[in-house]
């Protein structure tokens, strides 16, 4: 589980994760569940909370490996989040990508997407962000601003002992399509 604020890099890292390992991970991402596919506003007890966390718990009984990102609220979604990681028979490891508001705003503003950018805005992002609210019990390892984004991967792979890929001659006795 990848948290953090707007533009702190979740998507970013999840990608990373996938591009490291191939097929087999799986990406959920609060932002496609709820803006895209529910269009409802994040807000505790959200549709979009539930439907996350069976999506998340479904990928994993079917054998993926999860990346669960851009879940920004502890109070909206920590029950989710420490309910998916007590009833996971498997290693599950929280991380919180920790970036200031001052780079979280520069960050925003070098994304390629001019319709996004003008659709959500450095006040959007000003009144979103919350600084280091982290998880209740100590779920969370808190990733630097200062660590790259291949840094961060490498620690992600490093900590949850994610298993190479699998091997090619493994993978063609299981040709899927694209």
């Amino acid at each position: 589980m990848i948290r953090g604020n707007s533009a702190s890099g979740k998507s970013s890292v999840a990608q990373g994760l996938r591009d490291h390992y191939g097929r087999g991970v799986a990406i959920v991402g609060q932002d496609v569940i709820r803006r895209t596919v529910l269009r409802e506003h994040d807000t505790t007890g959200g549709a979009g909370i539930a439907l996350l966390g069976r999506i998340a718990r479904h990928a994993l009984d079917a054998g993926f490996h999860v990346a669960l990102e851009e879940i920004r609220y502890a109070d909206h979604y920590s029950h989710m989040i420490t309910s998916l990681v007590r009833d996971h028979r498997g290693v599950s490891a929280c991380y919180y990508l920790d970036v200031p508001l001052e780079t979280t705003l520069a960050r925003h503003a070098s994304k390629a997407d001019a319709a996004y950018l003008k659709q959500v805005t450095d006040s959007h992002l000003t009144s979103w962000y919350r600084e280091l609210e982290l998880l209740p019990g100590g779920l969370e390892a808190v990733i630097p601003v200062d660590s790259t984004l291949q840094g961060t991967v490498a620690r992600i792979v490093r900590d949850t002992d994610l298993p190479p890929p699998p091997s090619p001659c493994s993978a063609s006795r299981h040709r899927e399509t694209p």
